[in-house]
This record gives C-alpha cells, structure tokens and sequence, in this order.
C-alpha cells in the first residue's frame, strides 16, 4: 500500500491492521505528517502540528505492540483536535488573535480522552474566533480551504478538521457544534460529521457550562470510523454536570449489526424539516431510500417533527438540512442519512448509532478530494 493509499484507509482498519503487526504506527505517522506538510500550506487546515511528538509517540505505540500489550480503542492512530480544546503543551489559539501565543497547560476531557483511549494527538485544527461563525477564518493566517476546490470555504467552525478528514491529513478527527459547527464542514468538505445528543460528550473546560450549547463529536470518513471516535469521547464526567449519566452503548457493534442496534425506536423521516430547502436531485434519492430501507418491524412515520408523538424513549430523526448545501448537493446525492443501508448493500453510509441522535446530517462524497491529486 503507498502512503497515499493509508492516509485514506479507514481508522478502523488501520487499527486492525496495526494489531495483526502489518503496518506500524510509525509508518502510519509519518505517512500522515509527510501529507500534512505537503498540502496543509495551501489548506491551512491546522493551526499547529505536533510532529516531534507524535512521532515520539507513534514509536511508544509500536514498541507496545511488538511487547504483545492489550491495545486500546484508539491504539496509534494520528487524532486531530479542534483549536477550541485545551491540549496540554500545544498551542491553544481559540481561533483568536488575542491568543495566538497561548500554550495549554493541561488537557481538556475530549484531549484527555483520546490519549487514553491510545490515539495520539497530532495538531490543532484549524476555527474562525471562537467558533462563531460558518466561515473557517481568522486574524491568525490565511483562511482554512475547501479540499475539493480551494477557492472555496471549507465551512466551519469545524472546517479544519473537516478538510484535514476530507484531505487525508489524518483519519479522524475531533469537532464541536452549537448551531451547525460539526454539520455544515462535513457537508461541504463531503465527509461524514455527528452532532451527538447534548452531554453525550461532556464539554470542560467552559467558562458558563449552563449556558452551554456545544456537542463535541467526530469527523470522520466513515461511519464505522465516527463510532470508533464517538466511543472514545462519549460518558459522564464529574467536571461538566450537563453530561449525561449513563455510559455509552457499543457504537461500533449499532453500526455491525444496525437492525438489532434499533429494536424498540420509532424511526421519523422528514425530507426538509418543513422549511428547508433540498437539491431535487437528493430530495429523489433520499425519499426513495427512505422508503425502500425502513426495516419492516420498525414503524416510520413521515409527519412533520411537530406533529411526532413525545412518548417514545428515543425518537431517531432523518433529515436532508445541509444536504443542499453549495455546489455538494447534486453530485454527492448520497446524502443518505439511512439507518439500515450499511447492513442491507454492505457500504457504510449508515447513521444507525443509538444514544447519540440529533439533526446530524451527512454527505457521502468521493473517497478523495481530485483537486489535490497532483499533491498525492
């Protein structure tokens, strides 16, 4: 496999392949660092890049595997996290100007988390100030980039970690959403994004933690790849009192086995939330898809959320919001956001991952960004 290949190979299978002992972490590392230094000067998808680091650590990771050690979720695969999060030691910018020079003397939770899950924490993504807005720029440098066509924004404010996913300057990464920060960068970077229930993903440090809005949750490329990360990061914490109490369920085991995952949920469709606007071309494909794959045990129901019952314990919503969005919508039609697809054709555009169920939508586009085949 060249390094182009493994730097668009699923985080699931690299962990499974560094567990088999055919491909180390440090091969992987410095496949990804090699990318990132090649193409983020015109992406500027990160802020900051940890290299010496994480290659330190990715020759830690390797020396365990060789000792036999049990892994852990995450075991060697390159992370990135948004420059929102504290991660101690690296440069903590907030997207602002005011902190361009700031260095993180500790770890925040989703930070902490990845490193004990095993992953190892590459650089900070790239987010306009404060992550207040759709645009993914700043005073810091010149504005982060859309992979398929570099003129245009890669949204935000997760847009560093969505076109760092959609370039192959890591395989996961790490994102937060209050009204679409996760969402709408997976949606114009053609990746897949998850805005989590609120306190699926406990959010500290936050200076008014009842006025909160933010969801941490991943980017990734696939859907198997976001129920790995989620499960690292999901569970309550003590520091943030809005986390919700009980653990998560087995992410990766709803994305296997979809059907079982949701026994016991009434399954709405909505094809524009009553107010969106959708492409013709993914209204077809969708309302189409909604109506072939609902499991036949399953109830469904096409009404407007406003006229859904309240009963149900959990209710898993489907939309096509930001399927329309940008010039995306037409040719990544497969904005499928379909609970059983992945166990019905095998592919894995599939968003069965109970627990964690919001207005989270997905575009499933082109494995590779053609823009940048000649960076490749």
């Amino acid at each position: 496999m060249d390094t182009t290949d493994l730097c668009f190979t699923p985080a699931t299978e690299l962990a499974a392949m560094m567990r088999r002992r055919t491909l180390s972490p440090v091969e992987l590392m410095d496949a990804v660092l090699a990318r990132i230094e090649a193409l983020n000067p015109r992406l500027n998808a990160y802020l900051t890049i940890d290299a010496e680091r994480a290659r330190e650590q990715a020759k830690a990771a390797e020396a365990a595997v060789m000792r036999g050690e049990t892994l852990k979720p995450l075991h060697g695969l390159p992370v990135s996290i948004k420059d929102l999060e504290p991660s101690a030691g690296l440069r903590c910018t907030y997207g602002s100007k005011f902190f361009e020079h700031n260095i993180a003397d500790f770890d925040g939770v989703v930070t902490g988390r990845v490193k004990a899950a095993g992953g190892i924490v590459l650089g900070k993504t790239n987010t306009p100030h404060y992550g207040y807005k759709d645009m993914c720029d700043n005073l810091i440098g010149p504005p982060c980039r859309n992979p398929w066509k570099l003129e245009r924004t890669s949204g935000a404010s997760s847009g560093g970690a969505a076109a760092a996913v959609a370039a192959g300057l890591g395989p996961v990464a790490h994102g937060s959403d209050g009204a679409g920060s996760i969402r709408i960068p997976a949606a114009l970077c053609g990746v897949f994004g998850l805005k989590p229930s609120f306190g699926r993903v406990p959010n500290w440090p936050n200076a008014d933690i009842w006025a909160a809005r933010s969801h941490n949750g991943p980017i990734t490329r696939t859907v198997a790849d976001a129920a790995l990360l989620l499960g690292a990061m999901a569970g309550p914490d003590p520091r943030d009192p809005t986390s919700i109490d009980s653990p998560p369920e087995d992410y990766l085991a709803a994305v296997a086995h979809p059907l079982e995952a949701l026994q016991g949920l009434r399954v709405a469709w909505s094809v524009d939330f009553g107010y969106a606007p959708v492409d013709p071309a993914v209204r077809h494909l969708t309302a189409a898809a909604a109506e072939r794959r609902m499991a036949p045990r399953m109830s469904n129901s096409t009404r407007s959320p406003s006229s859904l019952p309240i009963r149900p314990r959990r209710v898993a919503y489907c939309t096509n919001s930001w399927a329309s969005s940008g010039r995306n919508s037409p040719t990544r039609a497969a904005a499928l956001i379909m609970l059983t697809k992945a166990s019905a054709t095998g592919l894995r555009s599939t968003l069965a991952i109970p627990g964690t169920l919001s207005s989270s939508a997905v575009i499933c586009g082109p494995a590779r960004p053609g823009i940048l085949a000649p960076c490749a």
